[in-house]
């Protein structure tokens, strides 16, 4: 295996296991999280924190807003 094979294997399994955290909070399965969603996990988030990690704004997270605050560590994985 080369190394660009084992790089893209150990990504592909990382990215799914933040993929696996945001399913296990997005309560109504439509792949965004919700300020509801997030604190209902993660009580210790606050709105100024979720509007932080809300990059366009638009009052959820998407996949790529959360592996942003995760790799900024404003959330945990």
């Amino acid at each position: 295996m080369t190394k660009i094979s084992i790089t893209a294997t150990v990504f592909a399994i990382f990215a799914a296991g933040a993929v696996s955290a945001a399913t296990e909070a997005d309560a109504n399965g439509d792949g965004l999280l919700t300020i509801d969603e997030v604190q209902a996990v993660m009580p210790e988030i606050t709105a100024d924190a979720f509007n932080a990690m809300d990059l366009n704004a638009d009052g959820a997270l998407d996949q790529a807003e959360i592996q942003a605050a995760q790799d900024a560590g404003l959330m945990p994985a």
